[in-house]
């Protein structure tokens, strides 16, 4: 299959790599204070317009490219993958050119982040797995059999090549900003998944995952800058915990 770039078009059309043990979720926040709501898709709408067609911020060229970057940007950040990738591209461009090498091989181009050694073994096995770019899986049941790669980095591969969604991205800031909003409860990226998909339709699902997530990464931080935000007038948090304690 022949890579495309995200593609608007078709996304309007339609296990995770890691288990985070220390999620930051407001404990005033559970299933018996959200309020009963309906209609999250117009609710949302408005991040949807505003994030829901962005490219991911990790600056991929192709899938081959798109794969190897999102397994190595788990517990590290996208600007640091973009930092370290082109360098690795130029020395390997394809899976066919890491399917005759060993991990260790990588270690020169992949040491300053978090866990190198394994997500090097995960590259390289892809890759002998696979063989070559045009065999990368494009579904989620496929991609989740490669090593490293769980429902997160499938669902990114499926939104980013444009392919039809059978999940929603659920990254760290999806944690948090999910509960926050009311959608979901929980911590489970598992769970919050499912609720998410149970509340919108599934041909916005490749868009509300990104929309959460840079959601989450310019607003609705750790430190949530409420009063910016353009959806705070449907937010469970703003409504509960932060309107009430101002003057």
């Amino acid at each position: 299959m022949e890579f495309q770039p995200l593609n608007i078009s078709l996304l309007t059309s339609g296990k995770s790599l890691l288990t985070w043990n220390k999620i930051s979720i407001d404990p005033v926040l559970n299933e018996k204070t959200l309020p009963v709501m309906s209609d999250w898709i117009q609710k949302l709408e408005p991040l949807l317009i505003k994030y829901g067609k962005r490219k991911h911020p990790l600056d991929y060229n192709n899938r081959y490219e798109l794969i190897v970057m999102v397994i190595l940007a788990a517990q590290a950040s996208d600007s640091q993958i973009n930092k370290i990738s082109p360098r690795l591209f130029e020395t390997y461009p394809s899976f066919s050119d890491l399917k005759n090498i060993n991990p260790e091989d990588l270690y020169p181009f992949l040491s300053s982040i978090r866990g190198y050694r394994k997500k090097a073994k995960w590259v390289i096995d892809i890759a002998k797995t696979i063989g070559d770019d045009n065999k990368i899986p494009t579904t989620i049941g496929e991609l989740t059999k490669l090593p490293g790669v769980g429902r997160k980095t499938a669902n990114t591969v499926i939104r980013e090549s444009g392919d039809n969604a059978e999940g929603v991205i659920v990254d760290l800031h999806v944690l948090r900003v999910a509960p926050r909003l009311g959608i979901a409860t929980g911590t489970a990226s598992d769970k919050i998944e499912k609720q998410i998909m149970e509340s919108i339709p599934q041909e916005r699902w490749n868009e509300i995952g990104m929309a959460l997530s840079f959601h989450g990464r310019e607003i609705c931080r750790p430190k949530p800058m409420c009063e910016e935000c353009i959806v705070n007038k449907i937010c469970n948090y703003y409504l509960t915990v932060v309107k009430p304690h101002q003057p």
